[in-house]
């Protein structure tokens, strides 16, 4: 299992993502945790994470995952083209609807447990690999999800790692009372959790099938 999970982007040094991923190449872009802003600010979100992964040699496609609504199996033909994935932040429970509904929860699982893609994601996409969403819609307005996706909130996360994740913590310029909230509600309830500011990144890099403590590299 090999896991970039940053707060924002690629954290202070790209090169530890491109290490992980081994030579650039392709690589999908999920962006679906944009999906309630404006049209053109949406577009604007996928160029400009295209933008920043041409700047490390990698080929960036967007998989949407609107495009595979209740079809897990076009969806798993679409990843199995890349060796790595990118997920940009937004909405995290958006983000998490999208892959519900499209059964990219189970096939990026599957994928990703089995060391077939190299998953990368910051902020929502941080997020969503941890346990629960519990405490997130401090930052992030679970609201949007039914009236972006039309179905239920997903509380559940994907459970790639045993701790949640806050991410702009610290002298963000996302940093505000949301963050602090978050930080309260976990901290309160004995969760496990890992607070990075913009600077870090948890990387996991294991052998299919087994799950090992992340590692933070600022």
């Amino acid at each position: 299992m090999r896991l970039f999970l940053s707060s924002y982007r690629f954290g202070t040094d790209p090169r530890v993502f491109v290490h992980l991923t081994g030579t650039p190449g392709r690589i999908a872009v999920i962006a679906n945790a944009a999906d309630a802003w404006p049209a053109a600010a949406r577009a604007g979100a996928v160029t400009s994470e295209t933008v920043a992964l041409r700047s490390l040699g990698f080929a960036p496609e967007e998989v949407d995952l609107r495009d595979h609504p209740g079809d897990p199996g076009s969806l798993r033909a679409r990843l199995a083209e890349f060796p790595a994935v990118w997920v940009r932040g937004g909405n995290t429970f958006v983000l998490r609807a999208r892959l519900a509904r499209s059964g990219g929860d189970a096939v990026l699982t599957d994928l990703v447990r089995s060391n077939r893609i190299v998953y990368g994601g910051y902020s929502a996409g941080a997020c969503v690999a941890t346990p629960s969403l519990c405490g997130l819609e401090f930052s992030d307005d679970p609201g949007e999800v039914t009236t972006v996706c039309g179905g239920p909130v997903v509380w559940d996360g994907l459970g790639w790692v045993d701790h949640a994740i806050v991410p702009h913590t610290g002298d963000s310029l996302l940093a505000d009372d949301g963050v602090q909230r978050t930080l309260r509600y976990l901290r309160e309830r004995g969760i496990a959790h890992v607070a990075l500011t913009d600077d870090d990144a948890l990387v996991v890099d294991t052998p299919p099938g087994v799950d090992a403590p992340s590692t933070v590299n600022p």
